[in-house]
């Protein structure tokens, strides 16, 4: 008799904790995941801020068996006209509603686009100094783990990049560290794993006047809030300012895995030159992934997904009132319930897991609850959400 998938598992996939959760998930719709015993969950964070559309939305499924049955994978990208990678560029340029974001470079991840986002900065100021936030992530890879803003995160890899520096996010006195020293800063309009944390338009408005009198690059990081999590398509839109450089991955792909950073042709050709193919990939921009995302952007606009986002978001807001819950932020539907420490938000996930609910912490403010659902759940689905989410925590209360 062979292995189970679990001991399989075990043994031959690479860890990431001493303590996974280990679900067996044989499939998922909507917002809903099924395990191998026919245990069915909903999932309020969407993969981690992934799924906006909703678990295999037919609308990309289709797109993808469409584009499969064309062709895969062509030649490294740059190279080819790829139609779904051109007229996905395209699309993505008219969404961020500006004439100076006018050209995307792909790639396969949220921590690749960072990557190529500081490479293109470095190449383009000539500088070499990076600011990011405090309990800011931004990825794992070396580049990007240098910006995280946890020590304990990062003590064990280094020696990482030098010439890093980390100011407070939202906080107006630390924009005198931006210099002309300074390549680039790289930033979120909500501080995501800080536990959803954001700061005031003026405070933005600010932050992009020093940048531009100090000619440092403006990267505004949307790999999390991107695509109609906070209720506009892209998150700076509400702020009224414009990004130098541009980051987008996870609810991107609709569940297919894809990322870009998006900037003005004046800074992406200075990959082009001195050397040739100063940044290249070979599979950012995979057609599949690019049909998918496609497929993922038309259907946020034609089913007007935006238009609710507000109101789900109020919802949650309103009917989460309990004594164990300290505060309720959020901007759309990227949530964080606060409670007094990391054991009681533990001991609510688990709780809220047994009974067929997904929720997690926040990598930088682990005693804060996540929630952020794909943007497709209904009013009753947040309703029956939430009854789970009280009931974990009266359990948890009264214990």
């Amino acid at each position: 008799m062979g292995l189970t998938h679990r001991q399989l598992f075990q043994k031959y996939v690479a860890p990431t904790s001493d303590a996974p959760l280990a679900l067996e998930i044989i499939s998922a719709e909507h917002i809903y995941l099924t395990d191998c015993f026919g245990k069915k969950y909903i999932d309020l964070i969407s993969g981690i801020a992934v799924s906006n559309v909703g678990h295999r939305n037919p609308a990309v499924v289709q797109a993808i068996k469409d584009q499969v049955d064309k062709y895969m994978h062509l030649m490294v990208y740059g190279e080819y006209i790829q139609s779904p990678q051109v007229l996905l560029a395209e699309a993505l340029v008219k969404s961020t509603e500006t004439q100076h974001l006018n050209q995307v470079y792909f790639t396969n991840s949220g921590t690749e686009a960072l990557e190529g986002a500081m490479k293109l900065a470095k190449r383009y100021t000539r500088r070499t100094e990076f600011i990011s936030c405090l309990n800011a992530y931004h990825g794992a890879t070396q580049g990007a783990l240098s910006l995280a803003g946890d020590e304990n995160f990062k003590n064990s890899f280094r020696p990482l990049l030098p010439d890093i520096k980390h100011i407070r996010h939202g906080n107006m006195d630390d924009l005198a560290h931006i210099t002309t020293k300074t390549a680039a800063i790289v930033i979120e309009i909500v501080a995501g794993e800080a536990g959803v944390k954001q700061a005031t338009k003026s405070y933005f408005k600010a932050l992009r006047e020093k940048c531009t009198q100090t000619g440092c690059l403006l990267i505004i990081d949307e790999i999390q809030t991107g695509f109609g999590r906070t209720g506009t398509f892209w998150a700076y839109q509400a702020m009224d300012i414009q990004p130098d450089i541009l980051l987008t991955a996870k609810g991107m792909g609709g569940g297919m895995p894809i990322g870009a950073f998006i900037a003005n042709e004046n800074l992406m050709r200075t990959f082009s030159f001195n050397p040739v193919l100063g940044h290249i990939t070979t599979f950012g921009g995979h057609p599949v992934s690019c049909a998918a995302s496609l497929a993922t952007l038309t259907f946020i606009h034609e089913a007007n997904l935006l238009a609710d986002v507000a109101a789900k978001s109020n919802l949650f807001k309103e009917l989460l009132i309990h004594p164990i819950i300290q505060e309720v932020r959020g901007v759309g539907l990227m949530i964080a319930v606060e409670m007094k420490d990391y054991k009681t938000v533990k001991a609510v996930i688990d709780t809220c897991i047994a009974n067929g609910l997904i929720t997690d912490w926040f990598l930088f403010c682990d005693n804060a609850l996540r929630i952020a659902p794909p943007l497709v759940i209904t009013e009753d689905e947040i309703k029956m959400a939430c009854n789970i989410l009280l009931q974990a925590m009266d359990k948890v209360y009264k214990s």
